[in-house]
Parts: structure tokens; sequence; C-alpha cells
């Protein structure tokens, strides 16, 4: 059986975009030749992004950049209108964009909590409502939630993470009844440990709270996965093509861990 994704031709919204698992994904979709448009915060990151996803063979597709803050309501806005501006259509939605301070609890302010909820938990949020009546219109729709394994499985030195990731899983299921009367599928991918820049920031973070060495805690972290290895933000990105094709019809509301047999629990 030759895996046909049928892709070509849609219109993607691929959020933090311009680096790791965004990238990745937003570089998987543009090769099968799905038109792009990936936002975040930094321009000159953005610009990279674009030139390195041109480079790219790929079967007449385009790819553009929105730089956008997703923690307020008016960017969100804009990234969805200008993608309807230059595609005239919206088929895919990938949310990426997120991030939470590692640290020890008593050491984190309100801000570590606010700053993961107001851009991960209510920029997924807003998002998805501002696309579901483009995909409505259309009667189909694909959405694809980019979360982490600390929203099952909570850690002591990710809590600003943790809560945020377990609320979108909410969210994730709880939606996802509600937009299948118009053929919307949204599913959560939760990686783990992801050779990402962001997880390099995470590594000294926690090193720096547990007062110990970078290396220590990266060595302590691939020794707690059972496959032994850290995931390729690769393998994230095929996992986001499969759901976001036909092949994945019948899936919604499902969470998919990616972290090496890493998170425990039936």
């Amino acid at each position: 059986m030759s895996l046909d994704l049928q892709l070509s031709g849609k219109t993607a919204i691929v959020t933090g975009g311009s680096a790791g698992i965004g990238l990745a994904i937003a570089k998987s979709l543009y090769s099968e030749g799905v038109n792009v448009a990936i936002a975040a915060r930094n321009p000159e990151r953005l610009e990279n992004a674009v030139s390195t996803i041109q480079s790219l063979p790929t079967p007449g597709a385009k790819v553009i950049s929105i730089s956008a803050d997703l923690t307020q309501a008016e960017s969100v806005e804009r990234v969805v209108s200008t993608t309807l501006a230059q595609f005239g259509q919206i088929d895919i939605l990938i949310n990426n964009a997120g991030s939470a301070r590692a640290g020890s609890f008593l050491e984190l302010s309100d801000d570590a909590f606010l700053d993961a909820w107001n851009l991960k938990l209510l920029g997924y949020i807003r998002l998805v409502r501002a696309v579901v009546p483009h995909l409505k219109s259309r009667r189909d729709g694909r959405i694809v939630n980019i979360i982490g394994g600390a929203g099952r499985t909570p850690r002591p030195g990710f809590l600003p993470g943790g809560t945020t990731n377990a609320a979108l899983l909410n969210f994730t299921r709880g939606i996802s009844k509600e937009l299948a009367r118009d053929n919307i599928r949204i599913n959560a991918i939760s990686p783990g440990l992801t050779a990402t820049e962001r997880a390099e920031t995470l590594a000294q973070q926690n090193a720096q709270a547990r007062g110990v060495s970078v290396e220590e805690i990266k060595t302590e972290s691939l020794q707690s996965i059972p496959l032994g290895k850290i995931v390729k933000p690769e393998e994230i990105a095929a996992l986001a093509l499969f759901l976001v094709s036909d092949l994945a019809s019948s899936i919604t509301g499902a969470e998919i861990l990616v972290d090496g047999g890493h998170t425990p629990g039936v």
C-alpha cells in the first residue's frame, strides 16, 4: 500500500514554525505540496525559516511568514486574515507555539504560570476559535495541537508547562465532539524529550534549579527513556502529516505520545 497523503493544494498555518518541531512540520507539509503560513515572534528567524523551506523541492507550494505574538488576540486574527488573503483558504492548523519555564515551584512567580497559559493555552484556544468558522464553511478541517507528556504525567520541576498541557488535553478532547459535526478533526501529539533548542533551554533551567550540571540532567533524562534515544523533530512531523491526511479520517479527540516509552500508565 502506497501512503498517498493527498495534501497537495491545501493550506496550513503552523505556529512556532521558525524552529524545532514547528519548522520540521512546516517543511514536511511544504514538501507534500501544502501552502504554508508560519507564524512566530522573531522576524529574523522567520526569514531564515522561509529560506530553508523554499530550498526544498516541492510541487508548486508556497510559504509565507507572519510575525506575531500569540499572547495577543489581535495577532491571532492577523495570522488568520493574512493567510486567507494570501491563499484564499485554510485547511490545516498546527498549534505549536508555546514555552514554559522549568524550575522549583517555590522559586517560580505567578508570571511563570501566566506566561505559559497566555501563550500556549490561550494561544491554541484563540487560534482554534479563529479558524473554525472557515473550516466549517468548507465542511472539512484538520487541527493538530502539539502538547507534551507533562500534561499526563506531572513533573515537579515543570509545573507551568504541565498545567498548561493538562488543560490543552482537556480542551482538545472536549472540543472534538463539537467540531466533528462539521467534519473537523482535532488531535494532540505529545512529544517527549525532543532534539530542539527548547530542550537545551529546559535542561539548563532544570540544572540551575537543582544545582547540578546540564550534562547530569541530560544523562538522567536519557536513562529514563526505555528506547534510550531522544525524539527527532522529523518524527513528530511525520505523525502530524498522517493526522492531517485522510488516512486518519476516523481519528479525532486523540492524544498520541511520541516519547520512546517514557510516559507510564495505561
